[in-house]
């Protein structure tokens, strides 16, 4: 085994000893190498089926088997930038989490990003980022239609979730 398959090895165990996403320098940090070896190594990995996430933390390994656990709905939904806080209370506050964002743009098809938003907190920190980024979110691709699977813990969440979003306009 080389060094880079040896490497690719030992970010896996990393990543599957980790709850939270694991950002690229700090991997880069761990293992003594630039951020875009990094990259590199994770889009290797990807590329054999390995199941992890880029998020807007970092990375972090997918276990499907947590799928099942709970709950999930894809959502479509409609709201201003200055709305997605609200939104993603709505989500969390009933134990919900937001696992991703997609929309189907007419040229490109569908384009998806993982987020996991698990709590106020995560949701917070990602209203923060978005505030001080120029970028623009991928829902002004679509004037401001898109969509989440969303995590719960029961149907009867994943309800009061709908309900709620509803109750804000933001649910379609």
């Amino acid at each position: 085994m080389n060094d880079a398959a040896f490497r690719r090895k030992r970010i896996l165990e990393y990543l599957s000893s980790r709850a939270e996403p694991v950002n690229g320098s700090q991997l880069a940090g761990h293992f003594g190498v630039s951020r875009q070896i990094i990259v590199q190594d994770v889009a290797i990995l990807r590329a054999e089926n390995r199941n992890i996430l880029s998020t807007n933390k970092g990375y972090m390994l997918f276990h499907p088997q947590d799928m099942r656990k709970g709950c999930t709905a894809v959502i479509a939904v409609k709201h201003t930038a200055e709305e997605t806080l609200d939104e993603m209370r709505s989500i969390v506050d009933f134990g919900g989490s937001m696992l991703d964002v997609f929309i189907d743009h007419d040229l490109y098809g569908q384009i998806r990003v993982d987020l996991v938003i698990n709590d106020i907190q995560d949701a917070q920190e990602f209203c923060a980022r978005l505030s001080q980024s120029s970028s623009k979110p991928l829902k002004a691709l679509t004037e401001d239609l898109h969509y989440h699977t969303i995590k719960a813990p029961s149907e009867k969440a994943l309800g009061l979730i709908r309900q709620e979003l509803k109750e804000k306009g933001i649910l379609l």
